[in-house]
């Protein structure tokens, strides 16, 4: 592109991302990543309530907690303080969130991260973007399939809700140095296993659930 051209590309990379988060906005409540150093989150039980029934039907690869579990009651109680709230649905979003996420930490796409993340965890995130780029590193990264997204854990602390899933997913992540020499990962397929917690305050208008914690398993 000539120096006196319209950045065309730039204005539709920017609608796009727009579009794809409040995309996910909708269908998450709102969100969810990659993982550099593990953010750790205090694990505590959900209450145990009356069930309320909550879906199973997911598709193959797909796990919701059975309603008469303990976490499928914390999950039904999540569902009696936001009437909005489904388990499969948020497993929907927290795909989508997945996707987005690992791939803007790969391009260092801060724009991206910041609406999706907590606070520690995109500072956290962005120490790791820094330093690559510090070092001239460029990271690819390519997720070619998600099999598995199980809900492990989840916690209501009041109206603050935590929802850990389990991703186990297809991917092909490579980092080069500035001469392109690779430095760590592999262009193969590799499965990798991933914890992220997401949270969210159901108390508030704002349907958003943020990615707190992310390890791999």
């Amino acid at each position: 592109m000539g120096s006196s051209g319209f950045p065309i590309d730039i204005v539709l990379f920017a609608m796009i991302a727009a579009f794809l988060v409040l995309r996910l906005r909708s269908i998450l409540g709102r969100r969810t990543g990659y993982e550099p150093p593990p953010v750790a989150r205090p694990a505590s039980p959900g209450p145990i309530v009356e069930g309320r029934a909550v879906p199973v039907d997911a598709p193959k690869g797909r796990v919701v907690p059975e309603p008469a579990s303990a976490l499928g009651q914390t999950l039904a109680e999540m569902a009696r303080v936001d009437r909005t709230f489904d388990p499969s649905r948020f497993l929907d979003g927290a795909e989508q969130a997945f996707r987005i996420i690992v791939v803007a930490y790969a391009k260092g796409d801060r724009a991206t991260l910041e609406p999706l993340l907590g606070p520690e965890i995109f500072a956290t995130f962005t120490d790791g973007i820094a330093a690559r780029e510090a070092a001239g590193e460029v990271q690819t990264t390519e997720i070619r399939a998600i099999p598995e997204a199980t809900i492990t854990d989840a916690a209501l602390r009041g109206a603050l809700a935590d929802i850990t899933v389990r991703f186990v997913s297809d991917q092909i992540s490579l980092t080069s140095d500035a001469a392109g020499r690779p430095v760590q990962g592999t262009d193969a397929v590799t499965e990798l296993t991933d914890l992220w917690t997401f949270e969210r305050n159901l108390a508030i208008s704002d349907p958003t659930w943020r990615l707190v914690g992310a390890h791999s398993a």
